[in-house]
């Protein structure tokens, strides 16, 4: 095994102490590498209006792949009222970084996988093993917003929409627009992921979910795809959901789903969902991956009210470790990750305290290296 560049960015709050934890366990792996620290997030937005400085841009340019902890993100005019004295009025706009590096990088699968290891006792129910992927760079996370309103805008689109017409008599400052653009080359790539995905592993079931039966454009022409894509894979059944639906039939049965796939925002909220019946947001991890660079990371925020407590779960980060181990090809150290996590799990001896026990951030951390 050669010595990989990993892009190592902590972030905020309690991304940092993850982040730690994880380096625990990777170095009783023993896995070589150089990791190089980057700088992003709330502080770096405060002190120098961008929360994703360039000099971490060029970072993950020449980075083998990068692990990530946690940052703050907060609305428009809280996030200028935060500024620098010096830096407030100067028309900087934040944005989240995250967002932006999958764009930037086209980090266009978001891959989640949702286990429910044996002896947690937050389970929803045993035997839960769920896979989603989320198109990463469209729809409503697309960051093409107007708020105000242009008045050429509303112009263009009273002429061009019917439906607009219930907006048209307001002024700019009254209503604000969010975008949801999806492509078909955007679509059709994260399908096709999910069934090669499907296909390898063995799932029978691709799962598409959409809300075609709503918003017709754009998740009509998911659905669309999904059912051209799907013919492509004839060992493998194709079916289909309502965003809505899916949250119910989730609770419900969770074992009748394998992969699943979905735009953006609703990808997202799924995603979430599945990682609570298998734990809670402390063991959702998380892959953001592209052709050529794939940035790994828990789903959960920054939770500036534990920062420095040391008390969050840190398995999230440690499973989204085990996927970047995997991604690198060293399928063999991923596995001992994931199996000396799960013995610790089943084990129940060491828990924090969502999972009812008392062992801090660390404490986790250094029981899965003891079994490593």
């Amino acid at each position: 095994m050669s010595q990989y560049q990993i892009a190592w960015l902590p972030g905020d709050g309690v991304g940092i102490e993850v982040m730690e934890a994880t380096r625990i366990c990777l170095d009783a792996l023993k896995f070589k590498a150089e990791y190089t620290h980057g700088d992003i997030g709330w502080e770096f937005w405060r002190q120098e209006g961008e929360a994703f400085p360039e000099r971490t841009v060029e970072l993950l340019r020449h980075c083998d792949a990068s692990l990530f902890g946690a940052i703050t993100s907060k609305p428009a005019r809280d996030a200028e009222q935060e500024l620098s004295p010096a830096l407030r009025g100067k028309g900087l706009v934040y944005r989240s970084p995250i967002v932006r590096m999958r764009q930037m990088f086209d980090l266009y699968t978001c891959l989640r996988p949702c286990k429910a290891y044996p002896g947690n006792p937050l389970n929803f129910k045993e035997g839960i093993d769920l896979v989603i992927f989320r198109e990463n760079t469209e729809g409503l996370y697309s960051g093409v917003e107007f708020s105000p309103v242009p008045d050429e805008l509303r112009e263009t689109l009273t002429r061009l929409s019917k439906p607009f017409g219930h907006f048209a008599g307001l002024a700019g400052d009254e209503y604000a627009i969010t975008c949801k653009i999806n492509s078909r080359h955007g679509c059709e790539r994260i399908i096709r992921a999910a069934f090669e995905y499907a296909k390898k592993f063995g799932y029978p079931k691709v799962t598409v979910v959409h809300k075609a039966n709503v918003v017709r454009a754009t998740e009509g022409m998911f659905l669309e795809i999904g059912k051209k894509v799907a013919k492509d894979f004839p060992g493998i059944q194709m079916d289909d959901a309502n965003v809505d639906a899916i949250c119910m039939w989730l609770l419900k049965n969770p074992k009748n789903y394998g992969v699943l796939v979905a735009t953006n925002l609703f990808g997202d909220i799924i995603s979430d969902l599945s990682a609570q019946m298998v734990g809670g947001l402390g063991f959702g991890c998380s892959g953001n991956i592209g052709e050529k660079l794939a940035v790994f990371e828990p789903s959960h925020g920054s939770a500036p009210k534990y920062a420095g407590q040391y008390k969050v779960n840190p398995i999230a980060t440690i499973l989204a470790a085990k996927m970047m181990l995997d991604w690198l090809g060293e399928k063999e150290m991923g596995n001992r990750l994931e199996a000396a996590t799960a013995a610790v799990i089943a084990e129940g001896e060491v828990r924090t305290y969502d999972m009812g026990g008392s062992a801090t951030t660390l404490e986790m951390a250094e029981a899965i290296a003891r079994k490593l």
